[in-house]
């Protein structure tokens, strides 16, 4: 071994066990054994007479295990001392070679994945030699290639967005105006063209009787995406002068003058300020059973008479027919009544223009490429990106995969994803699912009639993985979108006719029962979720690739990546929301009293831990982001235990070549690289103000950080930043 003289390295004690561990798979030339040997006197020992290479599995020297060792190194900062900045030390290489691509507010392995699956859905959709296709994929291609129809878009210019405003009765931008149509215009806008000017509403899961559908209320989003944006105004002077100056611009390209638009779109600003100030805070909308309030359509009136309820409510869901006794959650409770107040005391001009204008917004990118050119401008500042000009198709892929996900996701399963990876992945989850539920034992602060119960729900979690079913089946497939109406060469009215269709399918869902087939997320896409009401996890296709999985990768990344994400969205069963939930996908109290006040004073040191972490000087929310940070906790730690349990049935499998690392460690730093990432300070202020999820950085550092195991196996000394004594534990 080389052990240095006089003086302690930071390996544990005793120095024999510590030394044999560099032998074991620690290269000399690695930061941590770097940082302790390069000073004082040295010895150099000789142990060819060490047996340990002879039981050890050896080195995977297929191609795929040189190739992704290749690129952990690449992406790895041997300079950095692991136990010091583990984010640095995994992803510092990445991050040097990975400029922000122009046009890019953020980039990092998931959006590289997602322009290798953009790739992949152009070409098929592009492809319209294909056979046996089913209708609704040949409607995907036909809306796609609508959308590539620069031509006659060009040739539209503003005069069918234009002609849509003059349907629903003009505003003051362009013509005097002085209507008594609130009430109408109102309707229109939220039936007709899916927009929530003052309120939303739609149709979802019951959260207290999740065998049924029911109409849910609830506060409404912003033109800015976050209510901060418009409260802290000095902060967010630029941000706030670039929306201004974005909708005077498409006030002018409508046909008003530009000292008209600019007063009329001041005073949009000045009403939408208004509303961010009685918008609740995100943070302060977590615990759902107090936000939770059950009541009849005809107790909205109530509740805010400015809204002419039932009139609005029948067009909204029309044709399914409604009285006044329909049930309907109400998730704002008190921001309706203030909504109310705001909109009885409002110049019924500005409400309208108001209303007009989140038409207008949702409609800026399907018009000509003056409208583009103004989004594309504001969305610069707005997220600190080069200008760029991405290229057409993208936008129409990602819109087709918007609008007809389902059709292009058949396509691309059948593309790309083979039967044995659905197989796998099942087999993977049932392990991370073995973990988690073996830790529960283990959990001290919750009592042993919760934990039992606690069992009960992680047992009754429903897996969903790839794609729905019905995707593969041409007749059913057929039978979604059979509505939907979609020309070949208007792309402006193919996008109000799936408008109209997803309002129908909305309605329709209000009379049926909850049903698993009915996924949140396509199959191309790069993500997964859990689903409280129907407590199930859904892994699309999208996800199942690398760098989260592969089949040809040793297991340790295999579980860093893909089965960390599995274990977070299994601890999102269990995270201050979703514990609220039963197995059965119902909102209500099954745990003991004692156990639910443990929890929160166990939450209560991630909320502190992640709060004093900060970005470009700005606090990260520890509250607003606690699921999140919960579920990367939990699914650290249950991958990794699942891992060592596959490794206790299988065995230790070969490492990967000149890393010089454990399989142990790689898990880790897999895990840290699936996070490496660049990014704007524009979108990083924007993503601490609006992201549950915390940056990247933090998600490694944080997790690591509350994990022994890490420590144990990256040799850190105690209160090392990486390891420090206090660590928050929840699952």
């Amino acid at each position: 071994y080389h052990g240095k003289l006089n003086a302690t390295s930071s390996y544990s004690e005793p120095h024999v066990t510590s030394h044999f561990e560099i032998i074991k798979g620690t290269s000399m030339n690695s930061p941590w054994a770097t940082n302790h040997f390069t000073s004082g006197n040295f010895i150099s020992i000789c142990v060819s007479c060490l047996t340990w290479t002879d039981a050890h599995p050896g080195l995977c020297l297929t191609e795929p295990c040189i190739t992704v060792s290749s690129a952990i190194m690449g992406a790895l900062d041997r300079t950095v001392d692991p136990c010091h900045d583990f984010y640095n030390f995994a992803c510092g290489g990445w991050v040097k070679s990975n400029p922000l691509p122009e046009g890019k507010s953020r980039w990092g392995p998931f959006s590289n994945l997602w322009e290798h699956n953009m790739l992949v859905m152009k070409h098929l959709l592009e492809n319209t030699t294909m056979k046996g296709l089913s209708k609704a994929e040949e409607k995907a291609q036909r809306y796609y290639q609508a959308c590539m129809n620069e031509a006659k878009i060009e040739d539209l210019g503003a005069k069918p967005l234009q002609e849509l405003i003059s349907q629903l009765g003009g505003w003051a931008l362009t013509e005097p105006w002085d209507k008594d149509n609130f009430q109408e215009v109102l309707q229109m806008v939220s039936a007709n063209y899916r927009t929530s000017p003052f309120f939303t509403v739609f149709v979802s899961t019951d959260s207290k009787n999740s065998n049924s559908n029911i109409i849910q209320v609830d506060q409404s989003s912003l033109g800015l995406p976050s209510r901060d944006y418009y409260l802290n105004k000095t902060a967010n002077a630029k941000y706030l002068n670039a929306y201004l100056d974005f909708l005077v611009e498409l006030g002018v390209l409508l046909g008003g003058s530009k000292e008209t638009s600019q007063t009329l779109m001041e005073e949009i600003v000045d009403f939408e300020t208004t509303l961010a100030n009685i918008t609740i805070p995100q943070e302060e909308r977590r615990d759902e059973e107090l936000i939770y309030n059950k009541m009849e359509a005809k107790d909205l009136t109530t509740l805010a008479p400015a809204v002419d309820w039932m009139p609005y409510l029948k067009e909204v869901f029309a044709p399914v027919p409604l009285n006044e006794s329909e049930p309907v959650v109400v998730y704002a409770k008190e921001y309706l009544q203030k909504v109310s107040d705001l909109i009885t005391k409002t110049n019924k001009s500005l409400l309208n223009n108001y209303m007009i204008m989140k038409v207008v917004r949702k409609m800026v990118s399907i018009l000509d490429h003056r409208f583009q050119d103004a989004e594309q401008h504001f969305l610069e500042i707005m997220y600190g990106t080069k200008k760029s000009c991405t290229p057409r198709w993208k936008l129409c892929v990602s819109d087709t995969d918007s609008a007809l996900g389902f059709a292009l996701g058949a396509m691309f399963v059948k593309a790309t994803f083979s039967d044995d990876s659905k197989a796998i992945a099942e087999n993977m989850v049932a392990e991370i699912k073995w973990a988690f539920e073996d830790s529960l034992k283990y959990v001290k602060w919750m009592d042993s009639e919760t934990k039992k119960a606690a069992k009960e729900k992680a047992d009754a979690i429903y897996n969903m993985v790839g794609y729905p079913e019905f995707i593969m089946n041409h007749t059913k497939l057929d039978k979604v979108f059979n509505d939907f109406e979609v020309v070949s060469e208007l792309y402006f009215q193919n996008v109000m006719q799936y408008y109209n269709f997803s309002a129908r399918v909305t309605a329709d869902q209000l009379r049926k029962a909850p049903n698993r087939n009915q996924w949140s997320m396509t199959p191309p896409t790069v993500n997964a979720y859990y689903n409280p009401t129907k407590n199930e996890m859904v892994f699309p296709a999208g996800i199942l690739q690398a760098p989260f999985y592969s089949r040809s990768w040793p297991k340790a990344l295999n579980f860093g990546g893909i089965g960390v994400v599995m274990g977070h969205e299994l601890t999102h069963a269990f995270d201050d929301q979703g514990r609220e939930y039963d197995k059965d996908g119902n909102l209500r109290s099954w745990w003991k009293n004692s156990s639910v006040e443990a929890f929160k004073k166990q939450t209560q040191c991630m909320v502190e831990q992640y709060g004093n972490y900060s970005i470009n000087k700005e606090p990260l929310n520890g509250r607003h982001t606690l699921g999140e940070n919960i579920a990367d906790n939990g699914g650290l730690k249950a991958a990794y235990k699942a891992y060592v349990k596959w490794i206790e049935k299988n065995g230790e499998e070969a490492a990967l070549p000149a890393l010089g690392m454990t399989n142990h460690q790689l898990f880790f730093v897999g895990f840290a690289q699936v996070w490496c990432s660049v990014r704007t300070p524009e979108s990083s202020h924007e993503g601490v103000i609006t992201d549950p999820h915390s940056p990247s950085r933090f998600r490694v550092i944080g997790t690591i950080s509350n994990s022994p195991e890490f420590s144990k196996h990256f040799g850190c000394k105690a209160d090392a930043p990486m390891n420090p004594k206090h660590k928050c534990e929840l699952w």
